[in-house]
């Protein structure tokens, strides 16, 4: 016992000198660990009479108290030296000018999907969202497609296994279409509705113009009164904003889709300029041609019957559109299936500034 008092004051000598962490972790060991010297004194406590351990206690409950506020002390002091250092090392200097090249960029995809909901909403349009696992009902059923339909087939969409299926007994797939979206929205808002349902789609084809994943912007709206005249000056108002001309001229043409009746392909205009197509002009005009570029149409009745609406009460039209596709017309890409290659080179050149964000007053195309 007669010891406590001179390893007090060594260990305290000891954990001053330390000059790093570890050092005094050695020390904590040394002193308060199991196997330490304050510990091992106090376990003798155990095997003493009462006035023996009435003397010896004192001194070593004050020694291990000093030892254990010292190293306390000690670990404050080291850490805020090593955060001052590491703050020193690790400055900043916000005065230099940015990188002349940027680390990274919006794809051109995410970019044109802003620009979508940046000119809908204007038009009073919501962004609506759905999953892009569906089950069949939603997918084909509730969009007027018969059991014997082209698209319900294994060749043109990714199912799940048998035994994938939802509570009601629907086979899952991978959505074709974001026209499921429609069904969801009428069935949970009910009209009248004006939505635009952006995402990811899946087709199992993969060519030059087609990917087997690939993004579409389906349009609704459900109102009274709703003709296919409204649905034509939305689509023109639409390209107007996007393309950022005026002489945009679209041709609707008689079609057949299995939700919407009437159904009619929407062509716009357009002309061949340095090897690309620039859309605008009149397509019947000299160096001039059409170009199909979505499909649209009344909604039918029956879907509207699926979706819980009175059809004699309730119209609209529906709009589906290619985002990647628009997105080459205006950005003058040539190949579908570099959006999806991941090549820097590309994505450096077609990329978008985080910063560009599209607003219709700065003009949705412009580019940082």
């Amino acid at each position: 016992m007669t010891d406590i008092p001179s390893q007090t004051e060594s260990a305290l000598a000891a954990i001053a000198a330390a000059d790093s962490l570890d050092a005094l972790e050695a020390e904590r060991l040394e002193t308060l660990g199991k196997k330490g010297w304050v510990s091992l004194a106090l376990k003798t406590l155990g095997g003493m009479t009462p006035e023996e351990r009435s003397a010896a206690a004192p001194a070593i409950q004050s020694a291990r108290a000093r030892v254990a506020e010292a190293l306390d002390m000690k670990k404050a002091a080291l850490e805020a030296a090593a955060l001052a250092e590491q703050l020193a090392r690790e400055t900043i200097d916000l005065t230099l000018p940015a990188p002349a090249a940027p680390r990274g960029s919006v794809h051109p995809v995410s970019q044109v999907m802003d620009e979508l909901a940046e000119i809908f909403a204007e038009l009073g349009f919501a962004v609506a969202t759905g999953p892009e696992i569906e089950d069949d009902w939603h997918n084909f059923t509730a969009l007027n497609m018969d059991e014997t339909h082209p698209a319900r087939a294994m060749h043109d969409t990714f199912y799940f296994g048998h035994n994938q299926r939802n509570a009601a007994g629907g086979q899952m797939l991978l959505r074709t279409h974001t026209s499921p979206v429609q069904i969801r929205a009428m069935i949970d808002q009910g009209a009248p509705i004006r939505i635009i349902a952006p995402g990811r789609v899946y087709r199992s084809d993969s060519d030059a113009t087609h990917t087997p994943m690939f993004h579409q912007v389906e349009g609704l709206v459900i109102d009274k009164g709703i003709h296919l005249g409204h649905l034509k000056w939305t689509l023109e108002t639409f390209f107007k904003a996007f393309f950022e001309r005026e002489d945009i001229v679209l041709r609707l043409r008689p079609s057949y889709f299995p939700f919407t009746e009437p159904s009619v392909e929407v062509d716009v205009g357009y002309s061949n300029e340095g090897g690309r197509r620039v859309v605008g002009g009149h397509g019947d005009a000299p160096g001039h041609a059409w170009m199909e570029i979505g499909g649209s149409g009344m909604v039918n009745a029956r879907v509207l019957e699926f979706a819980g609406l009175d059809p004699k009460e309730w119209q609209g039209f529906a709009f589906g559109l290619g985002i990647d596709r628009i997105a080459m017309l205006k950005y003058g890409m040539n190949d579908l299936r570099a959006f999806f290659d991941g090549d820097p080179r590309w994505l450096a050149h077609y990329g978008f500034s985080p910063f560009d964000q599209p607003t219709l007053s700065a003009g949705v195309g412009a580019r940082a």
